[in-house]
């Protein structure tokens, strides 16, 4: 069937059934088929005057491909490559290491809780001012109030990396805390000047400084002050 609807096997290339088509002639009697941007030819025939090429072939060279219907023989081309948009490739994204706004308003807030927290602490110890489970109530609850707005405000890979390190600092103040709640209720004195080499006290300190750097910055940099 398929050789029938083909008959003599040859299309009218005069047709211009694509743009891009060229003839190439290398004598009067023997011409070939070039297609621009596509690799190889076809033979052409030409009989009364008339240029001809076999449809298989020219759907090889044009990468198409044949259908046959009754007396129809449809040669479907490929989409032009000139008409076809370019997929560009997404622009690379951002390093998500920056703070979102929410989470460095809570994060700064946290800390500032601390440092006040901190500060009143050493301040009634150096005074010899009693310290009371109320007195640091206030700070803790806080403290503790504006981690858990830091928390729902975590929107970016820095923002959960600093979450850790602040959520540590908040721990380790909340310890340094009960340990002078605990002498102050044994009755213990507590020298002002063991301060300076306490290393709960001194890890604080530290990390608020690391933590202030990275407020200051707006990027995640994990120095290994928070631990």
């Amino acid at each position: 069937m398929r050789r029938k609807l083909l008959s003599a096997g040859l299309i009218l290339v005069g047709l211009l059934v694509t743009p891009g088509l060229a003839l190439s002639q290398t004598a009067q009697e023997n011409r070939t088929l070039i297609v621009s941007g596509q690799p190889g030819q076809a033979p052409v025939i030409q009989k009364n005057g008339k240029s001809y090429v076999d449809v298989e072939a020219l759907a090889r060279l044009t990468n198409g491909s044949l259908s046959f219907k009754g007396n129809q023989i449809t040669l479907t081309l490929p989409a032009s490559t000139a008409s076809t948009p370019t997929a560009t490739p997404p622009a690379s994204q951002p390093a998500n290491s920056a703070f979102s706004k929410d989470f460095l308003k809570a994060g700064i807030e946290t800390m500032a809780v601390i440092r006040e927290w901190r500060g009143t602490l050493v301040s009634n110890i150096q005074n010899g001012y009693p310290v009371s489970n109320d007195f640091v109530a206030g700070f803790r609850d806080q403290a503790v109030k504006n981690l858990r707005f830091a928390y729902v405000a975590v929107a970016t890979d820095s923002d959960r990396n600093a979450y850790q390190l602040l959520s540590n600092e908040v721990d380790n103040m909340q310890k340094f805390s009960n340990n002078i709640l605990a002498a102050y209720q044994n009755m213990q004195n507590i020298n002002p000047d063991t301060l300076k080499e306490d290393p709960l006290l001194q890890q604080i300190l530290s990390c608020a400084r690391s933590l202030v750097s990275m407020a200051a910055s707006g990027q995640f940099q994990d120095d290994g002050s928070c631990h």
